[in-house]
């Protein structure tokens, strides 16, 4: 593994466990893995967060053929010290609860209430009729890994360590970034998964924010240094 690759790996790998340890989607995963078959709701959820990875990735990679070296170096730049002090922000006004866990249950909550209302039918005819008209991708894929899915991919969408990943991506080596944050997602995801909700309410929110904002600061002077040498 050559240099390059090894020195975005292990940026991509430490940036995704500390972004993703306590995040929203961290929450989902434990309290779905509480209510669903744990292989369905780890396929679903790491496969979302591959299929965004790779895309983020995508993004990073193509940024200094659009736009200058020079330029997408800044901009990274600016990204990593922005998310580090947004990053540390939370960790002060952090009060010790976790207000992403109440609003992920909320959530399923409000969806297994609404799935909760239509009854149920022992009929093996009316079974197999439903099953021909269920929507074409639940035709392949189990509705426990569609929405593991689904629910993972947009609840990353445009969050900070998407905007991250396209930022180290742009400054780093593409291969090792996907790498490394395809290994620190199933980390996250099996601890998440396997660990179940009590690991996501013993987690500590500030230190997490803390370690996260700290990390970002870190990734910004290196590629300050980097901007200033190029």
């Amino acid at each position: 593994m050559s240099l390059s690759i090894f020195q975005g790996f292990t940026k991509s790998l430490a940036m995704t466990v500390i972004s993703e340890i306590g995040d929203k989607t961290f929450f989902a995963a434990a309290i779905l893995a509480m209510r669903h078959p744990r292989r369905q709701v780890l396929a679903g959820c790491l496969s979302s967060l591959i299929v965004m990875t790779i895309l983020s990735a995508a993004v990073g990679m193509a940024a200094p053929n659009l736009i200058s070296r020079t330029l997408t170096k800044h901009i990274a730049t600016v990204l990593f010290f922005g998310f580090g002090l947004w990053s540390l922000w939370d960790a002060y006004n952090e009060d010790g609860e976790s207000e992403e866990l109440a609003e992920v249950e909320a959530e399923l909550d409000a969806d297994i209430k609404a799935d909760g209302g239509k009854p149920k039918s022992n009929n093996k005819g009316d079974d197999d009729s439903k099953k021909k008209n269920r929507p074409f991708m639940t035709q392949f894929f189990s509705p426990i890994f569609l929405k593991a899915f689904s629910i993972t991919f947009f609840g990353e969408w445009g969050d900070k360590s998407q905007l991250a990943t396209i930022g180290l991506a742009a400054a780093e080596n593409p291969l090792g970034v996907v790498l490394g944050g395809i290994l620190g997602q199933a980390l996250c995801q099996i601890a998440a998964v396997f660990g179940g909700k009590s690991l996501a309410t013993q987690i500590s929110e500030r230190f997490i924010a803390l370690s996260g904002g700290l990390l970002f600061i870190v990734f910004g002077i290196q590629s300050l240094l980097s901007t200033a040498n190029s």
